[in-house]
């Protein structure tokens, strides 16, 4: 997983110039890894190469008292190096300190990606990592798949499951259907057996999260042109995307052409859909972006995640999809609300 970073937020640089930076590069991942397993992450829920490990170089320069740092969390087919990417980053560094990577199979980074499964450990190691730099606060802003992970992220790693209130939050979610999984999510406090889906860290839905989740946590997420439920194929650009994701074909096109290197196995069991990790993520503020002319996933998407649980809304009228479409005014707005949530 490439990590980068963009420090001395709110200095007066143009977009041009992004100011110092400091880098860190894992140095590959294990077979494991490979077929899915942490695609970098350390056992401590670091990225891999922030320690040194023969990679590139890294600078930590300590963070400025009670200052923020936004993650951001790219799209599918998306990496550090993208024109899209790096503009996001340039324009919230006016806001805050910005940490940007790559997630698992995309760009320079290592292993395969999962299609926003796996990738919550991307995430989360990458907060950890801005933790790690003295940050008090860190959010995260996620575009596309990397808003439903940014959604699944703050639900899991979130204080629904470190408080005792959170239960409610749990029931709530456990007794609904989630829409696209193949079978009802499980009651709270269920446990793996035969191949079942269960809670970990005693009670949360993925059991292979790790362990401590305290420094992994956000403190406040955004998600833009999110998806709310897996599987959708309702438009043309989707089926294009289910295409290159399912197909031998489209996964050949998806490593040379888009240089996304793409896992060939189905999800076993299908992760907590985005709708449904809503109800998890407060008391953790929760900012739901959306163009009225994205080609992805129309209205119906982010105005389901919207009233799933408590959250602000925002329909951006003539925006398209994802990091792409947005543009350097609603970026600062975004950039403000995280820094203010």
């Amino acid at each position: 997983m490439l990590v980068e970073a963009l420090h001395e937020p709110r200095a007066a640089r143009s977009e041009g110039d992004p100011g110092p930076r400091s880098t860190a590069r894992p140095g590959g991942v294990s077979g494991a890894d490979r077929a899915g397993g942490n695609g970098g992450v350390g056992r401590d829920g670091r990225a891999g190469g922030a320690e040194g490990d023969g990679g590139d170089s890294v600078r930590r320069p300590a963070a400025e008292e009670g200052a923020t740092a936004i993650v951001v969390a790219h799209g599918f087919t998306g990496s550090v190096d993208r024109p899209a990417v790096r503009r996001a980053a340039r324009v919230l560094a006016r806001s805050a300190a910005v940490v940007t990577f790559s997630f698992r199979g995309h760009g320079r980074s290592g292993g395969l990606s999962t299609v926003g499964d796996r990738e919550v450990l991307d995430l989360a190691a990458a907060v950890a990592w801005a933790r790690s730099l003295g940050y008090r606060r860190v959010v995260t802003a996620g575009f596309s798949m990397g808003g439903s992970v940014a959604l699944r992220h703050a639900a899991l790693y979130g204080a629904a499951y470190a408080a005792p209130s959170g239960g409610a939050a749990r029931e709530r979610t456990a007794a609904a259907t989630d829409a696209d999984a193949r079978e009802p999510l499980p009651g709270a406090g269920a446990r793996r057996a035969g191949g079942e889906r269960r809670w970990p860290h005693g009670d949360a839905p993925e059991p292979w999260l790790a362990a401590d989740a305290r420094e992994c946590r956000t403190d406040a997420v955004a998600a833009v042109s999110a998806p709310a439920r897996w599987y959708y194929r309702g438009t043309a650009p989707m089926r294009r995307l289910h295409w290159v994701v399912t197909r031998p074909a489209g996964r050949l096109v998806g490593r040379y052409g888009l240089r996304t290197r793409i896992h060939p196995r189905d999800w076993n069991p299908v992760p907590l859909s985005p709708v449904a990790a809503v109800p998890l993520i407060a008391p953790t503020p929760l900012l739901i972006v959306h163009g009225d002319r994205d080609p992805y996933f129309p209205l119906d998407h982010p105005r389901m995640l919207a009233a799933a649980g408590p959250s602000e809304l925002w329909l951006e009228p003539g925006m398209g999809h994802a990091e792409n479409a947005a543009g350097d005014a609603l970026l600062g707005r975004l950039g403000d609300w995280l820094v203010r949530a």
